[in-house]
């Protein structure tokens, strides 16, 4: 096996390792997220001390989740880094400026309903990830 070969295998040991420890800490930040959510009002009738409670779990786990992912990005390679960087710079702009806008159509009556956060929320999902796909195109 050649040096080039063993960097490479080492690259996508690190790499699945890296993508599995995010994957992780994604999948108990949304758990805790729907704990969060839902027991207060299904499972313990509006607890307050549970619900601060798991509302800090939530966050320690979130921040965990964020290290998580600064730990993934620093990971790859350049190439994969300018295309989920290009990525997270436009889906930011795009929530910045639909947000603000959103919240302005309520302020000035032009829509009747109180702009909810989970629109906002899938707007940026659907930017980030077609951003990803154009940056894949641009780049292959």
């Amino acid at each position: 096996m050649t040096k080039q070969d063993c960097e490479h295998k080492n690259y996508q040991s690190k790499n699945n390792a890296n993508t599995r420890t995010l994957r992780n800490w994604t999948t108990v930040w949304v758990i805790t997220m729907a704990i969060a959510a839902f027991a207060p009002r299904f499972i313990w009738d509006f607890n307050t001390s549970l619900t601060i409670i798991t509302l800090l779990i939530n966050l320690a786990v979130g921040f965990r989740m964020l290290v998580a992912n600064r730990d993934y990005l620093r990971g790859l390679d350049e190439m994969q880094q300018k295309i989920l960087f290009d990525a997270m710079a436009f889906t930011l702009g795009v929530g910045l400026v639909l947000g603000l806008s959103y919240e302005l159509l309520e302020d000035i009556k032009l829509i009747g309903f109180e702009p909810e956060i989970s629109h906002l929320i899938i707007v940026m999902c659907l930017t980030y990830l077609t951003a990803i796909i154009a940056g894949h195109r641009k780049y292959r």
